[in-house]
Parts: C-alpha cells; sequence; structure tokens
C-alpha cells in the first residue's frame, strides 16, 4: 500500500475513533526484508495493512503494535533477524532493524 493510501486510512480510523498503531523501520542493519521508511498499520481486531518485511519478525512487530494500541505509548524496539542455527537453510535474513511502533 502506498503511503497516501496508508495516511488516508489513518486518516478515517481517526475520524471513526478505531484504534490502530503504525509500524515505522527507522533502522536497519545487515540484511532485511524492507528498507528505512517501511509502514505497516496494525488494527486492534488484527488487521494490517502494509507490511514491514513478513515472517516471525512482521508478527513481532504486530503483537507490539497491540500493546502500543492499549497503552497509548509509542515504543522503539529492536527485531533480530540474524541466522538462528535451530532453523532450516538460515531461514531468516541476517540483520536486524529497528522499528518505531505509534499509536495513531
Amino acid at each position: 500500500m502506498a503511503d497516501a493510501g496508508l495516511f488516508g486510512m489513518i486518516q478515517e480510523l481517526r475520524a471513526a475513533e478505531t484504534p490502530a498503531a503504525l509500524a515505522t523501520i527507522v533502522h536497519t542493519r545487515g540484511h532485511c526484508p524492507r528498507e528505512v521508511g517501511a509502514k505497516m498499520l496494525v488494527l486492534r481486531d488484527g488487521r494490517t495493512m502494509g507490511t514491514i518485511g513478513g515472517g516471525c519478525g512482521e508478527s513481532e512487530v504486530r503483537m507490539l503494535a497491540f500493546e502500543v494500541i492499549d497503552s497509548g505509548s509509542a515504543v522503539l524496539h529492536e527485531v533480530d533477524l540474524l541466522d538462528d542455527p535451530s532453523l532450516p537453510d538460515g531461514a531468516v535474513c541476517g540483520g536486524k532493524m529497528e522499528v518505531f511502533i505509534e499509536p495513531v
């Protein structure tokens, strides 16, 4: 989803007073699935719009987004995508990314 569509959706959610959080990649190191600036909107009902890369890292951020929605407080979270020897074929990207998660 392009940022314009995402920001339009945020305006609609605010007008309807629908709880949501916006996750934005603010820093990366190593190999990551998305670049700085990638965004994902998470609604309290579990729906998401946009992506910060999928997989376990995105799932981790999605769960934290629920906490941000409930608390109303933003967080900066580091997602570790370094190789895990217990996973077959090194099934991760091999980097780290910092994600800012804020209520909207």
